[in-house]
C-alpha cells in the first residue's frame, strides 16, 4: 500500500497533520544533554527494537557520531526476531555498534553490559573515573534499563552479604561530593555492580556507578547520566510521527488514539500481517487469552474475506471501519455511549499491541544500501 494511503488512515477524517510534542522540559533537556555530552566518555542511545530509526533523536545523531556510542535496542521481546536479525546485520555494515536488549531480563542487559565493558576497556586501563550518559526519546526503556542495573547490583551486594549505600548529592548539577564504597566482586566483567538514583537541578538524573573489574587493581568509578527522553520539535516525517505514537514515544492523547488505533489497523492489514496468524502461533508469539485470540481472528477474517484495493485509500478505510466495528463488540463498549466509545475500543486495541498480544512487530523496514 502507499505510504499516501496509511497516512490518510489514521485518521478516520483523512487527517495528515503533522505530530508534535515538545513540552518545555524537554527543551531544557535538549539543552543540558549538548552540555554536558561534551565530558562523557560513552553515551548509550537507547532506541525502540522496533522502529531502530524512527527512535533515534535526528538532532542528536550528529553529536552522538563524533563520541563513542552504543546503541541500545529495548523490547526486543516484542520486535520481530528475522527482522532483529536485519537489523544487527545493516547496523554492523554502518560499523556501529548496537545490542538488541528485553530490559526486563538481567540475562539480556549483562549482554549489554559486555558490548559497553569492552567499548571502555583501553579507557578504564587509564583513567580512573569515566563519565557514561544515557540518552533516548520518551518510552523506549531508559528507565526499565536502570531498574534491572539496580536489582542486578543489589543480587551481587546481597550474595556478598554486603549493603548498598546511597551516594550523597554534592552542590554542583552533576557531582557528587563524596563516595561510599562497597566490596565489588569480580566474578565476571560487568560494568556495573551499585547503581543509586541522584536528582540533579538541571532536571536530569544522575546514576552513581561504583565498577570493579578483575582485571585492574584499583576499582575506577563510573557515572551515569540518565537523562528524559526528548523528541525533536518538529516531526517532519508523518509515517515516523505515526509509528513514534503506535510504540508509545507520543502521548495518544496528542495524535488521538483512534487516528493510532486506525493506523495500526492500516498496517497489519497492508503487511498481511493475518498470514503469521495460524493455530501453530508460538504461545511466546502472541496473547493466548479469548480477546486477544477473538481480536486476531476478526482482522485476519475481514483480512481474507476483503475483495477491495488495499492500495486504495477508500477501500482500506472501509476495511477498517468493519474491523473497528467488530471489535467494538468483542470489547463490549455499548453503542449507547456514543463516539468515546470508539476511545475505549481503540484504548484496548493499543494496548494489545504494545505488550506483544497481537505478535511480534518491527514497523521499520531495513533499508537497502547502495
Amino acid at each position: 500500500m502507499s505510504k499516501k494511503g496509511l497516512f490518510g488512515l489514521a485518521s478516520k477524517a483523512g487527517d495528515v497533520a503533522a505530530i508534535n510534542w515538545y513540552p518545555g522540559h524537554m527543551a531544557s533537556a535538549t539543552k543540558a544533554i549538548r552540555e554536558r555530552i561534551k565530558v562523557v566518555d560513552l553515551v548509550v542511545e537507547v532506541r525502540d527494537a522496533r522502529i531502530p530509526l524512527s527512535s533515534a533523536n535526528s538532532e542528536f545523531q550528529d553529536l552522538l557520531e563524533r563520541k563513542k556510542r552504543l546503541i541500545v535496542c529495548n523490547k526486543m521481546d516484542l520486535a520481530n526476531p528475522n527482522m532483529t536479525l536485519k537489523w544487527e546485520s545493516h547496523f554492523q555494515k554502518l560499523n556501529q555498534r548496537l545490542v538488541f536488549v528485553n530490559a526486563h531480563q538481567t540475562k539480556s542487559v549483562r549482554k549489554m553490559l559486555e558490548v559497553a565493558w569492552d567499548l571502555l576497556r583501553e579507557k578504564l586501563a587509564k583513567e580512573p573515573t569515566l563519565l557514561l550518559m544515557i540518552v533516548g526519546i520518551p518510552n523506549v526503556g531508559k528507565s526499565a534499563l536502570i531498574n534491572t542495573l539496580f536489582r542486578h547490583a543489589h543480587a551481587i551486594a546481597k550474595s556478598e552479604q554486603e549493603h548498598l549505600k546511597k551516594a550523597k548529592v554534592g552542590p554542583l548539577p552533576g557531582v557528587t561530593q563524596h563516595i561510599s564504597g562497597f566490596k565489588v566482586p569480580a566474578e565476571f566483567y560487568s560494568l556495573v555492580t551499585s547503581c543509586v538514583h541522584i536528582r540533579l537541578k538541571s532536571n536530569l538524573m544522575m546514576l552513581r556507578v561504583l565498577c570493579g573489574f578483575s582485571q585492574i587493581g584499583e576499582k575506577p568509578s563510573v557515572y551515569v547520566l540518565d537523562t528524559p527522553g526528548v523528541l525533536v520539535p518538529n516531526i517532519d516525517n508523518i509515517d515516523t510521527g505515526l509509528k513514534l505514537a503506535l510504540t508509545g514515544a507520543v502521548k495518544d492523547s496528542v495524535v488521538g488514539e483512534e487516528r493510532v488505533a486506525r493506523y495500526l489497523l492500516s498496517v497489519l492489514n497492508a503487511r498481511s500481517s493475518h498470514l503469521r496468524w495460524t493455530p501453530e502461533l508460538s504461545q511466546a508469539e502472541c496473547d493466548t487469552s479469548e480477546i486477544g485470540a477473538n481480536v486476531r481472528n476478526v482482522i485476519a477474517q475481514t483480512c481474507l474475506k476483503f475483495d477491495g484495493n488495499l492500495e486504495d485509500k477508500d477501500d482500506m478505510e472501509s476495511l477498517v471501519d468493519e474491523q473497528m466495528i467488530t471489535i467494538r463488540r468483542i470489547f463490549k463498549v455499548p453503542s449507547e455511549v456514543g463516539d468515546d466509545g470508539w476511545i475505549r475500543v481503540s484504548k484496548q486495541l493499543l494496548k494489545l499491541f504494545r505488550t506483544g498480544r497481537l505478535g511480534r512487530f518491527t514497523l521499520d523496514p531495513v533499508p537497502v544500501m547502495t
